[in-house]
């Protein structure tokens, strides 16, 4: 399929607008059509190709879309990738900067650290299991720079898979020490259940989407390397985390995840 460069621009312009005026704008899909991923991908890599320009570190990778909840509350049917840089990590701040985001919300996900790359040979389960150094309990601050969050596939990922910000927790698991589809989770907003999910949820195992993210990061010329954080996608329901919400996650044989959010949008 051929991209329509304009059109790509023009998106890419919408997009850049709305991170540095801080404020929402309409969806990009009336530049993309709602289906074009191609033309959406090529929005996507010119914004990280502008980011990376500025002096922003890559440190891994975010898969979205992966959990069939999540799927229906935004209306499609196929995970999408988006980039994680270093500014990202929040994980050792006191509170989540508020003032970063537009209207976020909170996924409790699985996060996997890699010991090694994922560039070359079939990328089957053994191989992408092997790659595997740790595992975390991790909540993402998903954001979204489309007004009201409405959203078609190309506008996500147009939009780096709506990504935002993300929390890791300290404590370590090897894969040989548990089964990330066998782990359950509970999310809670200022200590009210708000989502519960299972590693199963998101595509059947998190290694599953670990896999599925290797083939394609490798398809488009950039492929997952050892040292990257990948978030590896919701267990369960994304929940609004206004300003001043407290996130707590927690997950099976992983443990706990939490995340303050500040009270204010200009902290």
């Amino acid at each position: 399929m051929t991209v329509d460069s304009k059109a790509v621009a023009q998106a890419a312009e919408r997009l850049a607008e709305a991170v540095e005026l801080g404020r929402t704008v309409a969806p990009v899909r009336d530049l993309l059509g709602t289906q074009d991923i191609d033309a959406a991908y090529a929005v996507q890599q010119e914004l990280i190709r502008r980011r990376l320009s500025a002096g922003a570190v890559v440190v891994g990778r975010k898969i979205g879309l992966t959990s069939p909840a999540v799927q229906r509350q935004l209306g499609v049917d196929q995970p999408d990738f988006g980039v994680l840089f270093a500014d990202m990590d929040v994980s050792v701040e006191p509170e989540v900067p508020s003032g970063r985001l537009l209207q976020p919300k909170a996924e409790a996900e699985i996060a996997f650290v890699l010991k090694a790359d994922l560039a070359d040979g079939d990328l089957g389960p053994h191989q992408v299991r092997d790659a595997v150094d740790y595992a975390v309990a991790a909540l993402e601050i998903v954001d979204s720079r489309i007004a009201d969050w409405d959203i078609s596939l190309a506008d996500t990922v147009a939009d780096n898979a709506s990504s935002g910000l993300f929390v890791l927790a300290e404590h370590r698991l090897r894969l040989d020490e548990f089964e990330p589809r066998e782990t359950t989770m509970r999310m809670y907003a200022d200590d009210v259940l708000v989502s519960e999910g299972s590693g199963a949820a998101c595509l059947g195992d998190p290694l599953n989407a670990l896999a599925w993210l290797a083939r394609t990061a490798r398809e488009f010329g950039e492929p997952l390397r050892a040292g990257q954080v990948v978030l590896s996608g919701a267990l369960g329901p994304m929940v609004p985390a206004p300003p001043g919400t407290r996130i707590r996650a927690e997950i099976s044989s992983l443990g706990e995840v939490t995340a303050a959010f500040s009270e204010k949008r200009d902290a």
